[in-house]
C-alpha cells in the first residue's frame, strides 16, 4: 500500500463571517491511499485558528502517518489522537479504498438515492441587510430550519432579525437555532440568553468561550433557552475527559464535528455518552469540501437521528468538487446519477 497528501486551498464564493473574523479561502488536506490499482481518498479538514491540531507540525504527522501507512487505521488513529483531522481523513481514506466505489464509503438508502437527510440552512454573519436576504433565501428554498450565526454585529439588530422571523414565521414552521461561537460575554451571557427567549429558539450553540466550564455549567442550569456545547468538545480527548465534561457541564445538546473530535470513532464516543446522559445531539460538518462533506453525511444517515443536521456547505465555494450531493427543500440527498469531478492529477498540478 502507498500513501500520499496534497494540500488544498478552497475559496470561498463571498467572504463569510464568523465572530472569529471573515473567512475567504479554506486549506484543506487530502490522503490517497492506493493499492493493488485501487485508490481511496480521505480529507484532512483542518480549520485554523480553531482546529485543535493547528499546529506548525500539522504537515510532519501528515507526512509521518503517510510513511507509516503499514501500521494500519487502528494504529494510527490511537497515535494520531492529537490530530483528530488527520484521524478522521485517514479512516475516510481506508474505508474509501475498501469500498467497491471509492465515493460510496457506506451503501445505504441514502447513498441509493432513495431516502434524504433532513439539514438546517445556515445564515452567515454580515450587515442586517445581507442577513435579511440570506434568511430570505433559505425560506423560499424550503428550509424548515434554519441557524443564524449571531455575536458579530449590534445585538439589537440581532433581536431585529430575529423579531422578523418570527413576525412571519412561527416555530412550527421553521425552526431557529443560534450560534454564538462563543462571543458572548461571560458576565453578560445569562441577561442575553433572556433576550432571546421570546423567539422560541430551539437552542444556542457555544454562547460563551470554552474553558469557562463553572460558568458554562450555571448557564445550563440557568438558561431559557437550551445550550448545546460545540467548541466546549474540541480538544477533549480520551473518554475518561469526555464524560467528566459532560458530567459538569450537562448541556441539552452536543454538536459534533468528526473533523474536530477524531472522526467516525470519536464521533462515536460522543454519541455514546451522550445517550448515556440523556443528551440530545447532532452532526455537522466543519467546512469540508465535498469529499468530506460526502463521508460525513453517509455515516450520518447510518446514526438514524431524526433531527435537522447541519450537512449543508458544500455550495459555499467556487473551486468545490462536482458530486452527486444536492440540497433540495432542506433536505440533503446523494443522487447516484450523478458523477462526481475529482481528478487527483487534476488537483495536484
Amino acid at each position: 500500500m502507498k500513501a500520499s497528501y496534497l494540500k488544498y486551498i478552497l475559496d470561498f464564493k463571498r467572504p463569510s463571517g464568523t465572530s472569529r473574523g471573515v473567512l475567504v479561502q479554506k486549506e484543506t488536506w487530502f490522503i490517497v491511499l492506493e493499492n493493488e490499482g485501487k485508490k481511496g481518498i480521505g480529507e484532512c479538514g483542518l480549520l485554523r485558528g480553531l482546529s485543535v491540531d493547528d499546529r506548525p507540525d500539522y504537515e510532519d504527522h501528515l507526512r509521518w502517518a503517510c510513511d507509516n501507512i503499514h501500521l494500519g487505521e487502528t494504529l494510527l488513529w490511537k497515535a494520531l489522537i492529537a490530530f483528530p483531522s488527520i484521524q478522521f481523513g485517514l479512516e475516510m481514506a481506508f474505508q474509501s479504498l475498501a469500498s467497491e466505489n471509492p465515493f460510496v464509503l457506506f451503501s445505504s438508502a441514502f447513498t441509493d438515492g432513495q431516502k434524504s437527510i433532513p439539514i438546517n440552512g445556515l445564515v452567515w454573519m454580515g450587515n442586517k441587510e445581507f442577513m435579511k436576504q440570506q434568511i430570505e433565501a433559505k425560506l423560499s428554498e424550503g428550509f424548515h430550519c434554519i441557524k443564524l450565526k449571531i455575536g458579530a454585529i449590534d445585538f439589537d439588530t440581532e433581536l431585529e432579525l430575529l423579531r422578523l422571523i418570527r413576525q412571519n414565521f412561527p416555530p412550527e414552521i421553521i425552526e431557529i437555532r443560534v450560534d454564538a461561537n462563543g462571543a458572548f460575554d461571560s458576565k453578560t451571557a445569562l441577561y442575553k440568553l433572556n433576550q432571546l427567549t421570546g423567539f422560541q429558539i430551539h437552542s444556542i450553540e457555544q454562547p460563551i468561550q470554552k474553558n469557562n466550564t463553572d460558568t458554562m455549567s450555571e448557564l445550563c442550569k440557568l438558561s431559557p433557552i437550551p445550550i448545546a456545547l460545540d467548541e466546549e468538545l474540541i480538544g477533549v480527548f480520551s473518554l475518561e475527559e469526555k464524560e467528566q465534561l459532560l458530567q459538569k457541564i450537562q448541556p441539552q445538546y452536543i454538536i459534533l464535528k468528526p473533523s474536530f473530535v477524531g472522526g467516525f470513532r470519536g464521533t462515536k464516543e460522543w454519541i455514546l455518552l451522550a445517550n448515556k446522559y440523556n443528551i440530545g445531539w447532532w452532526i455537522t460538518s466543519a467546512l469540508e469540501s465535498n469529499i468530506g462533506l460526502n463521508a460525513i453525511a453517509q455515516w450520518t444517515f447510518l446514526q438514524e437521528n431524526p433531527m435537522p443536521q447541519g450537512l449543508g456547505t458544500g455550495a459555499l465555494y467556487t473551486n468545490n468538487f462536482d458530486s452527486p450531493l444536492q440540497v433540495s427543500n432542506g433536505q440533503l440527498w446523494y443522487n447516484p446519477l450523478l458523477p462526481w469531478d475529482f481528478d487527483m492529477d487534476t488537483i495536484r498540478s
